[in-house]
């Protein structure tokens, strides 16, 4: 039994107490097939929050983003979006209330250029003008400006990492959902990421990150949660984690 497993505290320490959440998590439980990977999880993530998920691999962290952005439906549960509940909603509609999801791995549009990526993160915004959302991003990414016109699949991996956000932005998201935005990347690519993920929520935009690197996503982040077998064993404040001893030995590499 690892440190983490052994943890004790409650999972409703420091939850956002002042009206409804922006989004809110009810005992769910995913399964892929017959193994159940989420165990009835249950959080929530406050408007103008960055929320970290952290935990070792298989845990449950991107399933847990799955199944509120609608890719990987929960057997029972509920997915709250501002006090409705979505989860039966498909993928799309999601999209429209006002989530958006950046995945593992990119996933960018590898044969279209840049510019037609952002469009396509903006396609439930039918009938809406599109480009001060793509000078936003471009503001946030000027790497991706100078890019506009290159093809997605023969970028770097740091390059492609600022698309897939950026195409998720053009969304107009209520609250962004990034998964490991940090794999695969550079301490100083790392490093720009978390920056603009602090930029990103300080314009206004609520954020749930799912991060390996749990040091840069507890620096980064207000609040946090610990999954572990797909069962949340800790949450509190970013800081407060940082400082758990069992939380420094199971995550953040220390003895």
């Amino acid at each position: 039994m690892t440190q983490a497993e052994t943890a004790t505290a409650p999972a409703t320490v420091n939850e956002p107490t002042n009206g409804t959440p922006l989004l809110e998590l009810r005992d769910l439980h995913v399964y892929y097939g017959n193994i159940e990977a989420l165990k009835g999880v249950s959080m929530t993530v406050g408007e103008g929050e960055i929320v970290t998920l952290i935990g070792s691999n298989g845990a449950g962290k991107s399933t847990t983003l799955r199944a509120i952005s609608g890719t990987h439906k929960p057997r029972s549960g509920a997915v709250m979006l501002e006090g409705r509940d979505i989860h039966h909603l498909p993928a799309h509609e999601i999209v429209s209330l006002g989530i958006a999801h950046s995945p593992e791995g990119r996933k960018v549009f590898s044969r279209m250029t840049v510019y037609e990526n952002l469009q396509m993160g903006a396609f439930s915004r039918k009938g809406e003008k599109i480009e001060p959302d793509v000078a936003r991003v471009f503001d946030l990414f000027p790497r991706l400006k100078e890019r506009r016109t290159q093809k997605a699949g023969t970028m770097s991996g740091g390059e492609q990492q600022m698309l897939a956000m950026g195409r998720a932005l053009m969304a107009h998201p209520k609250i962004l959902l990034l998964d490991e935005p940090s794999m695969g990347l550079s301490p100083i690519l790392t490093e720009q990421i978390f920056n603009i993920i602090r930029e990103i929520n300080g314009q206004g935009t609520t954020v749930l990150l799912v991060e390996q690197n749990a040091l840069m996503a507890l620096n980064a982040a207000h609040r946090g949660y610990v999954i572990q077998t797909g069962k949340i064993l800790l949450a509190d404040t970013a800081k407060n984690l940082a400082a758990n001893e069992q939380v420094r030995q199971a995550y953040l590499g220390e003895i």
